[in-house]
């Protein structure tokens, strides 16, 4: 691959992971919500009657669900908060995004000459390669200018901006502010809660660019055998597109659906002075006290956002491409 296709792989990634962030910001609000273990403070007393007749007030451990949670946050702290945290989100997004894109395609096109081009052996391994080259690449970039070697302290702080609730009128949270508390109560360590869960979500990047490829390859298949007139050869190429924003939002939906658990798990390791220390011990400690359903608290929100997020992102890389290689 030549240094110009590095590059458009690149500004196009970087394009796809920014347009697909802020149109979605929303749900990414509602869904880191719904994930915490605070989600509780949502749900209203209920009252019971005892036999001898006075009530008594009992908390329910319920979660509430999407619309529920949405209808709060727009009430008590206004339509903003439903964009905290976009500020970090953008700073991580932009830049891994490009990277993981140019070196997926960079790694596929030279394994394309060592198996059988776009097989499923070559995008397993172009996904796993780009994740690790990814990290690689974001963690010596950061080190010239912080002393902050990966993203994780990017999505912690993301996640303690959308888990910060406050009422309207009341002053927020800067994400300069998040990062001096964090650093006053944890200390370095305190930027890294979070990372163990983050590596087991690396298997949802490659069941899901596997899924992607796969659907991608028949439908060009398909493309390939169809007898088309000259004239409908720009219907051709916007079907195209609707068709890779299909595949994207398939595959997607497969791999969130699997490897799910993980983003409960990190977003409770990273809520501020709570009990969770390590991956395998929040899973546990989950599942024992509030049972299998928790580990997919938050699931319709983040498929209702990843599906057009993934098929967002995954298009404009797409048609940026397209664009900029004529």
């Amino acid at each position: 691959m030549s240094q110009r296709d590095t590059l458009v792989h690149l500004f196009a990634g970087g394009c796809g992971g920014t347009v697909g962030a802020i149109l979605t910001c929303p749900l990414e609000v509602v869904k880191t919500r719904l994930q915490s273990s605070s989600v509780t403070l949502y749900i209203s007393e209920v009252h019971l009657n005892t036999v001898n007749g006075p009530s008594v007030n009992r908390v329910t451990r319920v979660s509430p669900g999407p619309l529920h949670c949405l209808k709060m946050i727009l009430q008590k702290e206004g339509p903003r908060s439903l964009f905290r945290g976009l500020g970090p989100n953008l700073v991580g997004v932009a830049p891994s995004r490009a990277i993981y894109f140019a070196a997926y395609s960079n790694c596929k096109e030279k394994l394309n000459n060592i198996f059988n081009p776009d097989s499923t052996q070559v995008h397993m391994i172009s996904a796993g390669v780009a994740e690790n080259a990814l990290k690689a690449a974001i963690k010596f970039y950061l080190q010239g200018f912080t002393a902050i070697t990966t993203t994780n302290p990017i999505w912690l702080v993301k996640t303690r901006l959308q888990l910060d609730a406050r009422n309207r009128g009341e002053k927020r949270m800067s994400a300069l502010e998040c990062v001096r508390k964090v650093y006053r109560s944890d200390g370095i360590k305190g930027f890294y809660r979070g990372m163990s869960a983050s590596y087991a979500g690396i298997s949802e990047t490659v069941i899901h660019f596997v899924i992607y490829e796969s659907i991608k390859r028949k439908l060009l298949e398909y493309k390939t055998a169809s007898a088309m007139d000259n004239e409908d050869e720009s219907a051709k190429e916007a079907s195209d597109f609707v068709g890779m924003m299909m595949a994207a939002a398939t595959s997607k939906t497969c791999a969130t659906s699997i490897a799910y658990p993980h983003e409960v798990v990190r977003t409770r390791l990273r809520e501020e002075g709570t009990k969770y220390r390590s991956f395998f011990q929040t899973l546990s400690l989950l599942v024992r006290e509030e049972g299998y359903g928790s580990l997919y608290r938050g699931l319709t929100t983040h498929l209702i956002r990843q599906i057009p997020n993934t098929a967002i992102m995954m298009s404009t890389y797409e048609v940026v491409v397209y664009l900029l290689d004529g």
